[in-house]
């Protein structure tokens, strides 16, 4: 299954997605489809979570990228692939080109996360790091292809990915034959539209909702306007779906069987990630979380029974601790307060005193002696801390008031 340039914007068949189907088997895994309570309460009908975040590479990037290597003819295999990626694509070249005996050079931004250079490399690519965006990431990895006839993989915009891509939506009727509504994120387009053409070919009935970061949407106005629209500098902690410009390819299957398209906020990314971490237990990175932060900011827009997709679970740990906090910040479970107070041996013992009685936990302090804005015989506490919700922060300010204190705004 493999195209020239000149047939590249070519649609793709549910026979492809079959075929693309047989060429994995032994490859990715059929992952879970794992069940929410908490999230079926909250839409009012059955949720389950496909968890490609258990995929092999961590994400669903290796089906496609491997349907797209394997289709190569013996003298492109031997000029060996390029790819360009800020993770989760290179991994699945990488991995890929490794099981087909394939030689692959992957470009990465310099700023991409170490875990995911580290893991690319591991599976065997060579990492050139180049660029500080992956627009530079992708004309450096172009110039590769065109120096050296290296064949150029497309994290997206190619029918072979799609094709890859949509073996996950043959997975999802089989695993849930009543689902009613798919819930997917959408960067460039191929997932969405490889899941849309398996899915509308067998139950044309089932409602598929697309799901863009608000600083990343390229789809909505490129869908308005009939034609793909870049935006130009796409800003989102989700680098799985931060892209500027739909593909070619996926853009018209989109615009054709893709229901809605939705939009969520880096705070309702953040609060999906926490809910996943904490109520299912799965390590999911922003992108992958997308859907579910669709459903916590609309639940009952949904039909169920409900299967949102969790595509990737590549998160940069450092990116998670922030993620985390922020999350819990905007549902409350964190505070900072500054307070002034005399400054007098045992004030700081006094303040955590009244904190303790009130259960809130202390995870930061910073006592300010010398400033001046203070008096001689005052002093400024900073605490960050660690609540139960807003009706526990409200306790806290109410208690630490009643005890004397001055709180700053």
């Amino acid at each position: 299954m493999s195209y020239s340039t000149a047939d590249s914007l070519r649609s793709v068949t549910l026979d492809d997605v079959r075929g693309a189907q047989k060429m994995l088997s032994g490859v990715a895994r059929m992952t879970a489809m794992e069940g929410s309570r908490h999230l079926s309460q909250l839409v009012g009908a059955p949720v389950h979570l496909k968890c490609e975040n258990l995929q092999r590479t961590g994400s669903f990037k290796l089906r496609g990228a491997y349907v797209r290597i394997a289709g190569l003819l013996p003298e492109e295999r031997a000029a060996g692939v390029v790819a360009a990626s800020a993770g989760n694509h290179a991994q699945g070249v990488a991995l890929a080109s490794s099981l087909l005996g394939v030689r692959a050079t992957v470009f990465m931004p310099k700023g991409a996360p170490l875990p995911k250079i580290s893991a690319t490399r591991e599976y065997g690519a060579e990492v050139r790091l180049h660029g500080q965006v992956v627009d530079e990431t992708l004309a450096a990895a172009q110039a590769h292809a065109a120096e050296t006839g290296a064949v150029f993989i497309h994290p997206f915009d190619h029918p072979d990915i799609i094709a890859g891509q949509g073996t996950l939506g043959l997975e999802i009727l089989e695993q849930c034959p009543e689902v009613r509504t798919i819930v997917v994120g959408i960067g460039g387009g191929g997932l969405t539209a490889g899941l849309a053409v398996a899915v509308k070919s067998l139950r044309p009935d089932v409602r598929i909702v697309g799901v863009q970061a608000e600083g990343a949407a390229a789809y909505p106005p490129s869908l308005a306007a009939g034609h793909p629209v870049s935006i130009g500098h796409p800003a989102t902690m989700a680098d799985g779906i931060r892209v500027g410009r739909p593909g070619d390819v996926p853009f018209g299957i989109i615009a054709e069987l893709v229901d809605e398209v939705r939009t969520v906020t880096e705070d309702e990314l953040a609060a999906a990630l926490l809910l996943c971490l904490e109520r299912a237990k799965m390590v999911v990175e922003p992108a992958g979380a997308s859907p579910v932060a669709a459903l916590l900011s609309d639940p009952r827009a949904f039909e169920g029974p409900v299967v949102a997709v969790l595509s990737g679970g590549n998160v940069d740990p450092v990116l998670l601790q922030r993620v985390l906090r922020h999350g819990m910040a905007a549902q409350g479970r964190y505070l900072a307060v500054r307070l002034r107070l005399t400054d007098r041996p045992g004030a700081l013992a006094t303040i955590l005193g009244v904190l303790s009685v009130v259960d809130a936990n202390v995870l930061d302090v910073s006592h300010i002696r010398t400033d001046p804005r203070l008096g001689l015989t005052e002093a400024e506490v900073e605490l960050h801390l660690e609540t139960k919700g807003p009706e526990h922060c409200a306790e806290v300010g109410r208690a630490l008031r009643e005890a004397g204190y001055t709180v700053i705004d």
